[in-house]
């Protein structure tokens, strides 16, 4: 119970550097894990190229595609099976676990993330310059 004057609290995560918010494939794999999530991984051909002519193996900085569904047909739509890390909430208690566990490699490759933590009863939203965010409350414009 909150003695007088504590206001619950809501914890939102956010990129701190010019780039843009991002998660690692370790940070991805591992909140999949949590969530009870199986995801199948695929390089893009981007990847797959760098990969080969480098011989680079398991570099979690490459870009992995996610899918929850693993032998997809032409029929389907892409859309229903795709897993970006993007679109998770920013205030998902499982995303401020796995920030929270692990640390600088949760970051994507352009990526600083942080967690602030903000008053429950206020209307937030994200703002962003460049790929670098903050918090702010939600007021009006014209």
């Amino acid at each position: 119970m909150l003695g007088r004057g504590e206001a619950e609290m809501t914890e939102v995560v956010v990129n701190r550097c010019f780039g843009g918010f991002g998660l690692s494939h370790k940070a991805v794999m591992r909140y999949a894990d949590l969530k009870g999530m199986k995801l199948f991984v695929e390089l893009d051909d981007i990847t797959k190229q760098v990969y080969k002519e480098r011989a680079v193996i398991g570099n979690p900085e490459l870009i992995h595609h996610y899918w929850t569904k693993e032998n997809r047909t032409k029929e389907d739509d892409v859309n229903d099976y795709y897993f970006s890390g993007s679109d998770i909430k920013r205030d998902d208690p499982t995303l401020i676990q796995v920030i929270r566990e692990l640390g600088k490699e949760a970051n994507g490759l352009f990526a600083k993330l942080d967690i602030v933590t903000i008053p429950d009863d206020v209307d937030w939203e994200i703002s962003e310059y460049d790929g670098s965010e903050s918090v702010e409350e939600v007021h009006r414009s014209w």
